[in-house]
């Protein structure tokens, strides 16, 4: 839900006629308190279940936003953790809330395009929360070669994906309703805003992060609870460089 706090409905208008980046750098001071956020319950369960796979040295939080997968990474790894993104507006606020925090693994900023990151196979791990929607399913392999090209072999990419709402349920409805608007406002407005729910289907993501040269594993995240089959709303897919 929006507090009132966070954007108003005239910014969240000019936010979705601006590109991506603008639009990032427009909402960047209340991204926050908005439900676009990777709820601290999600941030808890993926640091819970990736904690295991370490120990680790560098992390690299893939377009880190303002920095929440930064966060689980400081809990995770030793040496030095980097958040990478294209929004300067994102990063600011990133680095300010960063700022006052003391411990932990040093912590640098990176302005960057996912689809040409400027590291070398540094990394041990390398997370990424709530942004493969901000990618067409024909980008999705060069965004997996770039992530694959940071990490020491043997190191991990990892990512939760929820499971998919029922066909008819309300999710259902509102995120296909939700996918039909933004193809449309792209069809008829420049630049285009992208941002799409329903294109990153995992057996086509676990299809493509093979061919990158990943070896893949899924582990459900049993914090965030079943569904009624009893199987998780959610997993943590593992995707080791080889």
């Amino acid at each position: 839900m929006f507090t009132p706090q966070g954007p108003t409905l005239c910014e969240l208008a000019v936010q979705a006629l601006s590109s991506t980046m603008r639009g990032y750098d427009l909402l960047a001071p209340k991204f926050d308190r908005t439900p676009y956020r990777t709820p601290d319950r999600v941030l808890d369960a993926v640091a819970r279940a990736v904690r295991p796979l370490g120990p680790f040295d560098r992390g690299l939080d893939v377009c880190c936003g303002t920095g929440a997968g930064v966060g689980v990474l400081s809990g995770l790894c030793r040496e030095r953790v980097t958040g990478v993104d294209f929004s300067a507006g994102m990063l600011a606020v990133a680095q300010a809330a960063q700022a006052g925090a003391h411990g932990g693994p040093a912590v640098g900023w990176v302005r960057a395009d996912a689809l040409a990151l400027p590291f070398a196979p540094v990394f041990d791990l390398a997370l990424s929360l709530g942004a493969f929607g901000h990618f067409l399913p024909k980008e999705r392999p060069r965004l997996f070669g770039q992530v694959h090209a940071t990490l020491r072999p043997g190191g991990r990419f990892v990512f939760p994906v929820g499971a998919p709402p029922p066909v008819g349920s309300r999710a259902y409805w509102s995120l296909l309703g939700f996918d039909v608007a933004m193809r449309v406002r792209n069809a008829l407005w420049r630049p285009p805003f992208v941002m799409y729910y329903r294109t990153f289907r995992l057996p086509d993501v676990l299809e493509d992060l093979v061919r990158t040269g990943f070896s893949v594993r899924l582990l459900p995240l049993t914090d965030l609870g079943q569904r009624p089959d009893g199987s998780p709303r959610a997993r943590l897919v593992v995707a080791t460089r080889r």
